[in-house]
């Protein structure tokens, strides 16, 4: 039977998305307090949430793209706006924690300009924390930012948080996610294992998981599913899973695959995976906010060498 014409762009889509399943990694982004002085700023009453709150902003007189202007010259091109917002991270719990915190900078109708992620390291019970993060560079188009929020807070315990980019676990083991991708519903989510360590270091088939919810607790009725052809058929079958022996330096990928799909029942939302690379290896729990609607299932793809 002939395949309908309008189903091609989706399965064009999905081929793309579980092709190129595993080949983004995180940017360095900005993963800590900015130790710089800040300039002058104003305060800022902002309730904060998940112990996180913004103390002060502060906003240039002149902003380097204050309207809406189209024309763009040498000297209309994207910089640093200036922007600078200090916040606090507040641990009112009992463990270590590492926060990632998505801030967003506004313009004066509330709309959001630009989001920002940072990483905050290490943050003990009790304790408080503060730093520094930038509204960054933005297009000349963009409106001039006037204040900013705490839009999201993700918390992980402190010992399985991913390892800050450029350094190396004891393990010599590196576990992380990329910001993953999406079409007509389908989500895509990629794994990486990095050999940052001095010997070889040997996977065979699929990385062992653990979803957990706000609270850090097993989110129950999900069935994780060894390979991605329940969840789609349009990249073809699965790989059978085999051993991938990493020297240093050489990375392995997989990838989360599930659909968003929302029928009868309660939509689950899993924010935190804990990922072990195989049996007996150390957990890193890592944040991918699986949108699982009301389908049950999270597809997993086998261990494969990572073409350098």
């Amino acid at each position: 039977m002939r395949r309908p014409a309008s189903l091609l762009p989706v399965l064009a889509a999905t081929a793309l998305l579980l092709t190129a399943c595993g080949t983004e990694h995180t940017g360095p982004g900005n993963t800590g307090a900015d130790a710089a002085e800040p300039p002058p700023h104003t305060q800022v009453d902002d309730p904060g949430k998940d112990g996180v709150r913004i103390t002060s902003l502060s906003l240039p007189s002149v902003s380097p793209s204050p309207t809406r202007s189209t024309s763009v010259s040498a000297d209309s091109l994207p910089a640093d706006t200036g922007v600078l917002a200090t916040y606090e991270v507040t641990n009112n719990g009992s463990k270590s924690l590492t926060y990632s915190v998505v801030f967003t900078f506004m313009s004066s109708d509330g709309g959001a300009v630009t989001n920002q992620n940072t990483t905050v390291r290490d943050v003990g019970p009790g304790k408080t924390v503060r730093g520094t993060v930038r509204a960054g560079e933005l297009p000349p188009a963009a409106p001039r930012v006037t204040q900013a929020k705490v839009l999201e807070v993700t918390t992980v315990p402190a010992s399985e948080a991913p390892a800050e980019p450029g350094t190396c676990p004891a393990s010599g083991i590196r576990v992380s996610a990329d910001k993953g991708d999406a079409a007509m519903g389908l989500r895509v989510v990629g794994l990486h294992l990095d050999n940052c360590g001095k010997r070889d270091y040997t996977v065979d088939g699929y990385p062992l998981l653990e979803l957990l919810d706000d609270d850090l607790d097993p989110v129950d009725g999900i069935e994780i599913l060894d390979g991605s052809g329940d969840i789609t058929t349009g990249a073809g079958p699965d790989e059978p899973p085999r051993p991938v022996t990493l020297k240093p330096g050489e990375s392995a990928t997989t990838c989360l695959v599930w659909r968003n799909t929302t029928e009868a029942g309660t939509a689950v939302n899993v924010p935190h995976v804990r990922v072990r690379a195989k049996a007996g290896a150390d957990p890193v729990t890592v944040t991918p906010h699986l949108d699982l609607g009301t389908t049950g299932k999270l597809g997993v793809r086998p261990w494969e060498k990572a073409e350098r």
